[in-house]
């Protein structure tokens, strides 16, 4: 899913609060530095306190600390352009019965697109807790990935990754670390976890 772009509306802005904004801004860096990217949420009690105390709206506040977790997708987002080819991968893995894919990547000047599908017997019944709809591709560092949704039905589904900047030609040895789960937070009890290494 592509997201749209912010659209500035000309609205009216009190200069007098520059200074407030900028220190605004500055504690929000100082929070991500001491909360190691993983800002959590406050209790609802404090929640609660606060609202009462600074005359807010107890979800006003909920959704502002909730946005302090979504930062990363807000990154500016690389299209991938210029088609070269692809590679085949043809690697899997299976966990609780069901078959994790990765048949080949898609090659482009700057960037490499992987599908994940996942795959099932649809006439067993398993349990519901296969249905991961948010899932994340990690590959360190060096390696920017995001997921751009993805599709299926009767037994099979595939979710599509892009990589920037793009891969070796020969990734070889390269681990693609997957993790999905119920809730776009990691905190869902069946995460599912696994690595496939090309």
């Amino acid at each position: 899913m592509k997201r749209l772009p912010f659209e500035r509306r000309n609205v009216h802005y009190n200069e007098k609060l520059f200074e407030i904004d900028e220190q605004i801004c500055a504690l929000l860096e100082k929070r991500k530095n001491i909360s190691n990217d993983n800002p959590g949420l406050p209790k609802e009690e404090v929640i609660s306190g606060w609202a009462k105390k600074y005359g807010f709206y107890e979800e006003y506040l909920n959704a502002v600390f909730e946005s302090f977790r979504t930062e990363k997708y807000f990154k500016p987002r690389v299209e991938p352009e210029g088609f070269k080819k692809h590679l085949p991968v043809l690697k899997a893995v299976e966990v609780k019965n069901l078959l994790y894919t990765i048949n080949f990547i898609r090659q482009y000047s700057n960037a490499s697109v992987i599908n994940l599908n996942i795959d099932w017997d649809a006439s067993e019944e398993i349990e519901e807790t296969w249905v991961h709809t948010f899932w994340e591709l990690e590959m360190g560092d060096k390696y920017d990935c995001r997921t751009e949704g993805g599709s299926g039905s009767g037994g099979h589904v595939s979710f599509k990754f892009v990589v920037s900047p793009p891969l070796p030609d020969d990734p070889k040895g390269i681990v693609l670390q997957f993790t999905g789960d119920q809730t776009p937070y990691r905190e869902a009890p069946t995460r599912v976890e696994f690595e496939i290494e090309l």
